[in-house]
């Protein structure tokens, strides 16, 4: 009777101990791991015959929408579904996730660090299926916007690992800007600069120059104005060999308007195309006013990149843009 007891203290201290690990695997000397994922990666945590049917879809057509001003059709996650039983250990340490489950109560929580840090997750819980798809379709803007704040916060972190300090940006154009120094100056003149960076399938590339204030006024005009002094300035400061780098005339480019270093600024997403080459690319361009400065800043980040995904390319061109600071 005694070997019996003390056999079955020894199973619960092992039981215990093994529970203990499980309850600290996210933490390392007492705080949070580091969370781990791709850029733009989404684990979505639901059971397989929900991911298969209304609910599935309903999370594809929103948070697997298409990115705007892509030249192919890219989601903007890419996403990984787990059944909730699947969600442990490392995995629950991914950057951002996305859980679904049913439940008498209808409610989004935030799930902000819990398992990892920097961590960015969503608890969707409703009665039934409609409901579910009720939320996410009232909540899905919301959570696409704070999901790619995370994302452009962990880009530029890791941005920072590598930066290329370009003292003439300061010296010449009144900003900084966290470069990493995989990129080059391509040229350099006294208020224009084009810098590049060499990918396995082409390059990224980013152009910076000034215009007089009010150049690019805010009516119905904008993104015709936008299309003109792009085209005008990508025709005399990029060299082709034959052809003329401009805006791709089939589709009119998205325009957004946002602010970068607390100044109004105009987004712009659209193609580039060098005519009678067949060779385009995505672009993202941003005109900023430089109310003190008396000046409208040009910043454009654009991919050439023949037969290859896009996406992550210019969104790192965007998280770089965003380091921007004026002095």
């Amino acid at each position: 009777m005694k070997k019996l007891t003390l056999a079955f203290i020894a199973i619960l201290c092992i039981l215990s101990c093994t529970e203990n690990k499980k309850n600290t695997s996210e933490k390392i000397n007492g705080s949070l791991a580091q969370s781990v994922g791709k850029i733009n990666e989404l684990v979505v945590v639901m059971d397989n015959d929900l991911w298969t049917g209304s609910i599935g879809d309903t999370i594809r057509r929103y948070f697997g929408a298409e990115v705007p001003g892509l030249p192919q059709e890219e989601p903007l996650f890419s996403m990984r579904q787990l059944p909730p039983d699947a969600f442990t250990g490392i995995t629950r340490r991914k950057r951002l996730f996305l859980k679904i489950e049913k439940g008498e109560e209808s409610k989004v929580y935030v799930a902000n660090n819990k398992y990892a840090t920097p961590q960015l997750g969503y608890v969707i819980t409703g009665n039934d299926e409609n409901e579910i798809i009720r939320l996410i379709q009232e909540k899905a803007e919301g959570m696409v916007t704070k999901y790619k704040k995370v994302e452009t916060r962990e880009k530029q972190f890791r941005i920072k690992k590598s930066v290329e300090y370009i003292p003439q940006l300061k010296e010449k154009m009144g900003i900084t800007l966290k470069i990493p120094s995989a990129y080059r100056i391509a040229k350099e003149e006294d208020k224009f600069f084009w810098l590049r960076k060499d990918i396995k399938n082409g390059d990224t590339n980013l152009m910076i120059y000034e215009l007089p204030l009010g150049s690019i006024p805010k009516d119905s005009n904008t993104v015709a104005r936008i299309i003109e002094v792009r085209d005008s300035v990508g025709q005399l400061k990029i060299p082709t060999n034959s052809g003329k780098f401009i805006t791709e005339e089939a589709y009119a480019p998205y325009l957004f308007e946002t602010s970068l270093d607390d100044k109004f600024a105009f987004e712009t997403k659209g193609t580039w195309e060098i005519k009678d080459r067949y060779m385009a690319g995505p672009f993202v361009n941003y005109v900023i006013n430089d109310i003190e400065n008396n000046r409208q800043l040009v910043i454009e980040g654009f991919v050439l990149a023949p037969s290859v995904r896009k996406r992550n390319y210019i969104f790192e061109l965007e998280a770089i843009i965003k380091t921007i600071e004026f002095e």
